[in-house]
């Protein structure tokens, strides 16, 4: 039997995010947005999403007069990537 995808993981952009998280301790805004080529505006959005689910935390700073926007994977976020992951292979290992 097939498992269930998590909606909010199987966006391209979403799942791209979680996929650069999941491997570092944090990445800010800037970083993100160059290594998905998403505009500010749709990764903004797409971040927000993803911390309303707890599956990421923003931290918003200044860097001298510059701001500086910092996430990171939470332990949900962990828990919800590894279960799409699994999800996924119930789908490739058919």
């Amino acid at each position: 039997m097939f498992k269930e995808l998590n909606p909010l993981l199987h966006s391209e952009l979403r799942l791209a995010v979680m996929s650069i998280l999941i491997g570092v301790e944090s990445a800010d805004f800037v970083f993100i947005r160059r290594q998905t080529g998403a505009t500010a505006g749709n990764l903004s959005v797409q971040l927000d999403k993803l911390a309303k689910a707890g599956y990421i935390a923003i931290e918003k700073t200044f860097r001298g007069r510059m701001p500086c926007t910092v996430c990171r994977i939470t332990d949900a976020g962990r828990d919800a990537f590894a279960e799409y992951v699994e999800a996924l292979r119930s789908y490739i290992g058919r």
